[in-house]
């Protein structure tokens, strides 16, 4: 818990005692005397700051360990709220959150296809600013707008090199000026990848694999307790692994990628196409629908007992394993956490990944190695792109202003 590499003074304090309590909820002055390597008594004026300016508030003593028990801090939930987003290629969804995640407006799923879309930029703004109006929610509440997509994400420069690409600026810059909110993007299943180190079942784990189960398979890295993104920041292209010479021709160009053969957009695409064909499933009633919807029975259906269904995530399940194999050789995890979309398959998905692990991982590397399913799952995305704001919290943009929540105290 830590704060690391990171010289604290006075002026990004109360940032980083609110960023604290947001991913660890529950803190005693000593707890941030100790990670942020602050005296007790400034710590402890700096949280009596906070309470008074109306962002922290006292939660009761902690429990009994032999001493005397210390007072518990933590956020106020509505002090500042969070627009978090999160884009696949299909669809796109908005909302609103509190300083513990919760939802305070609806969340919204629309339609933004990103392939071959060229007015998807404009879109993407419209549908946030259309949300930003219709939640109520004045704009000066809002701490930033947090965004993970799919696509090639350089989050120093606020650019993705796949989608979404405005001219003469950075994406950032243009989402940020059309909705009046700082804004930080990343890579969505980075942002998984924090949420599920956060929040989820690898948190506080120093060595993990996240597996996006979406309409591609995206891999989040943890690497010695760090979201890891490689030189460029283009880290963990797990989808676009050879797995034949003459597979399937994948959306990159080449031939045999994992995402050609294993994603969850080719299973759908192969379920429509062996119901066509004749193949009796209760997936039939959904053939006409659009693909989103049909992506999204195929795991319900799945989950009740679908015999053809299963064979197909089963079929896919094993040549993730596969490609699994060859991350666990390079990279030894700790843990490999199944998320995204797909996690609500993820029982069925267990036992066609652990028996490729087992015929093409060396036990020695690959025995202690746990494979999990998310518990956050597609709505790890989501809590997510929220993080990723509060990552940020100390950054110079969202700073604590006390003028303005005095001002905001009197409207």
């Amino acid at each position: 818990m830590k704060v690391k590499n990171k010289q604290v003074n006075s002026l990004n304090l109360k940032s980083l005692i609110t960023r604290l309590l947001y991913f660890e909820k529950l803190l005693s002055c000593a707890d941030l005397s100790l990670a942020l390597q602050k005296s007790l008594p400034v710590i402890t004026k700096t949280i009596n700051e906070l309470i008074e300016e109306g962002f922290v508030v006292e939660k009761g003593l902690a429990s009994s360990s032999g001493g005397r028990r210390p007072v518990m801090y933590a956020l106020k939930p509505d002090a500042m709220y969070i627009m978090a987003v999160a884009m696949d290629q299909l669809s796109t969804r908005i909302a609103i959150v509190d300083l513990n995640n919760n939802l305070v407006s609806d969340l919204e799923m629309v339609e933004l296809p990103l392939i071959n879309n060229p007015q998807a930029i404009t879109e993407l703004v419209t549908y946030l600013d259309n949300y930003l109006v219709k939640s109520g929610i004045d704009r000066a509440r809002i701490l930033a707008t947090g965004i993970g997509m799919p696509g090639f994400v350089d989050v120093a420069e606020g650019v993705n090199y796949t989608y979404l690409n405005p001219e003469g600026q950075s994406l950032t810059a243009h989402i940020s000026n059309a909705t009046g909110l700082p804004t930080y993007i990343d890579n969505d299943s980075s942002l998984i990848a924090l949420a599920e180190q956060r929040f989820g079942v690898a948190k506080s784990q120093s060595d993990v694999m996240v597996i996006n189960l979406g309409w591609g398979i995206g891999l989040g890295m943890i690497v010695n307790g760090n979201i890891y993104r490689g030189n460029n920041g283009f880290a963990g292209e797990l989808s676009h692994i050879p797995m034949s010479e003459d597979g399937a021709l994948c959306s990159c160009g080449k031939k045999g990628c994992l995402e050609a053969e294993a994603s969850m957009l080719v299973v759908t695409e192969k379920a429509i196409e062996g119901i066509k064909n004749g193949r009796i499933s209760t997936l039939s009633s959904f053939v006409e629908d659009p693909l989103k919807l049909m992506g999204d029975a195929l795991f319900e259906t799945a989950n009740k007992g679908d015999q053809f269904v299963i064979d197909l995530l089963s079929e896919a399940g094993y040549k993730i394993g596969k490609a699994l194999s060859i991350l666990i050789h390079i990279m030894n995890p700790q843990t490999i956490v199944l998320s995204g979309r797909g996690a609500i398959a993820g029982k069925i998905l267990l036992a066609p990944i652990q028996q490729a692990l087992n015929k093409y991982c060396i036990p020695r590397l690959a025995v202690n190695t746990e494979l999990m399913i998310s518990t956050l799952g597609f709505d790890g995305a989501i809590v997510g792109a929220a993080a990723l704001v509060m990552e940020n919290f100390d950054n110079e943009k969202l700073t604590i202003n006390p003028k303005r929540l005095a001002m905001e105290k009197t409207q």
